[in-house]
C-alpha cells in the first residue's frame, strides 16, 4: 500500500510559525514521523508539499497512491478548486489539521473540503496524521474471500 502525505500552504513554516499553536517540529520532522509510522504498518508514505493551489491540484490528479492524507492549510477554508479536484479523483482523501480549527477564529470553521473527504482528523498535532493514516489503512484493506 502506498499513501500520499500532501501538505499545503504554509506547512513548510512549521517550527517557525507560532510555536505555541503549531509546536516546534518542522515539516521534515513531521514527515519523517509519519513515514516511520507507515513503515511500521507496511505502508509506503510518499511526502509532497506545495504552497501553490494549482500544484496541489496537479499532485492530487496525478497520484498513483492508494490514498491521500491531506493538510491543505488555509486552502481548506476556501479552495473550491481543491474541493472539486478531490471530488473527481478516484482516490480516498482524509483531511488533517494540526490544530482544532473549530476552536480558533470563526473563518477557520468554514471548511469546503470536508464533505468530499472520507474523514477529517484535527487538533492532536502529529497524532491527527497517524489517525488519518490508520483510517486509510482500514478503508483500503482488501477483504478476505469467504
Amino acid at each position: 500500500m502506498k499513501i500520499l502525505l500532501l501538505n499545503g500552504v504554509n506547512l513548510n513554516m512549521l517550527g517557525k510559525r507560532d510555536p505555541f499553536l503549531y509546536g516546534t517540529e518542522t515539516l521534515c520532522q513531521l514527515e519523517n514521523k509519519v513515514c516511520a509510522y507507515g513503515k511500521e504498518r507496511n505502508v509506503q508514505v510518499v511526502c509532497r508539499h506545495s504552497n501553490s493551489e494549482g500544484e496541489l491540484v496537479d499532485i492530487l490528479q496525478q497520484t498513483d497512491c492508494d490514498g491521500v492524507v491531506f493538510n491543505a492549510g488555509a486552502y481548506s477554508h476556501y479552495s473550491y478548486a481543491l474541493r472539486d479536484c478531490i471530488e473527481c479523483i478516484d482516490v480516498p482523501v482524509v483531511e488533517v489539521h494540526l490544530t482544532d480549527v473549530n476552536a480558533r477564529e470563526s473563518f477557520r470553521r468554514v471548511d469546503v473540503l470536508t464533505d468530499v473527504c472520507m474523514a477529517r482528523f484535527m487538533g492532536k498535532g502529529v497524532q491527527s496524521y497517524f489517525d488519518a493514516l490508520n483510517c486509510l489503512i482500514c478503508a483500503t484493506k482488501p477483504t478476505e474471500k469467504q
